[in-house]
């Protein structure tokens, strides 16, 4: 079966261009000119990727995808931002509330479709070793799941792959561009930034207090650290 992509843009022009030149890449695409019934029509046929515009009618790209990353059955789907809003605050915003790219119009639709391959690939399931356990935290990669002192926590796939690669180099130091190119795969087009993005988020999820963490350390100047707390 192709990959299937729910796409929420509300101009029917970039709608038909995102449609062909993804449906000539090989993927089966849904179209929905506002995000009013992507979630409820997502949990009945989970789409590989969606990718939302932020300014559309009724319910937008950025509540849609806070919505995808608190349904529990949706969380762990990608999500890519294409959208006229492209400073650097939105783009710290978008991946705040767990999207995984974020590409401005105007767009290109050969960078469309290779940005939508390369997140894909990234969400590819890992052929990883068993479970992995740190302090209070487990990580299953076979089962794609994260528990906190016993308690299942729901992340991105990013977040997860992000986290394991950290709990399986404990004491280990890693800039910025190392965790790209490890973790992310594909760099073109994605930056430091994005890193610093998601270990907030990863230690909103699994640090007692975010803002004094025992597990994922700040290193100043060099980049973060993982280690068992004392």
């Amino acid at each position: 079966m192709k990959p299937h992509i729910s796409v929420v843009e509300d101009d029917p022009d970039i709608s038909r261009l995102v449609r062909h030149h993804l449906e000539g890449a090989g993927f089966a695409v849904k179209l929905y000119p506002t995000g009013n019934t992507v979630l409820t029509e997502a949990e009945r046929q989970r789409p590989a990727l969606f990718l939302l515009d932020i300014m559309v009618p009724g319910k937008d790209g950025l509540e849609l995808c806070r919505q995808i990353r608190q349904t529990q059955a949706l969380a762990m789907i990608p999500v890519i931002f294409l959208t006229a809003k492209s400073s650097e605050a939105d783009r710290v915003l978008g991946l705040e509330l767990g999207a995984d790219d974020y590409i401005p119009k105007p767009f290109s639709p050969r960078e469309l479709v290779a940005r939508v391959k390369a997140v894909l690939r990234r969400f590819e399931r890992p052929l990883a070793p068993g479970p992995v356990r740190v302090g209070g935290i487990e990580i299953d990669p076979a089962a794609m799941t994260l528990n906190v002192e016993g308690k299942s926590v729901t992340t991105t796939a990013t977040e997860f792959r992000l986290l394991d690669y950290f709990a399986r180099h404990l004491g280990r130091v890693f800039t910025r561009d190392q965790l790209l190119d490890s973790v992310w795969r594909d760099t073109s087009y994605v930056t430091p930034r994005s890193v610093d993005v998601y270990v907030r988020r990863i230690r909103e999820k699994i640090e007692p207090d975010p803002e004094n963490p025992r597990y994922l350390k700040t290193v100043r100047g060099a980049g973060y650290r993982f280690e068992a707390p004392k």
